[in-house]
């Protein structure tokens, strides 16, 4: 089991979730796609709250989101989206749970 797991709330400026989205969104299928360390990538709209953008991530290890964070399409989604965050807030922890498979 285990896994490095990423919590990020981003705040967006008022009306930008639409065009954070679309960046976000490839930012995701892309980490999915072509990390070997990338499990899970998910991007959560909260209810009632249209100014901000939920991410779910799970890694192999710290490593593995180490890669991430040095790829160029992260580059390219954190220089991207920069004029519409306000605020982010990161919790990281280790998976000792799933659900279900």
């Amino acid at each position: 089991m285990g896994g490095y797991v990423v919590v990020v709330e981003f705040r967006l400026k008022s009306g930008s979730r639409g065009d954070f989205r679309l960046l976000v969104d490839d930012n995701a299928r892309t980490s999915t796609r072509v990390e070997a360390g990338c499990r899970r990538f998910d991007v959560i709209e909260p209810t009632g709250d249209s100014d901000a953008v939920l991410l779910y991530e799970i890694y192999d290890d710290r490593a593995a989101f180490d890669a991430h964070v040095a790829s160029r399409h992260y580059a390219r989604f954190d220089a991207a989206s920069a004029g519409y965050v306000v605020g982010k807030s990161v919790t990281v922890g280790e998976l000792v749970c799933e659900g279900a498979l």
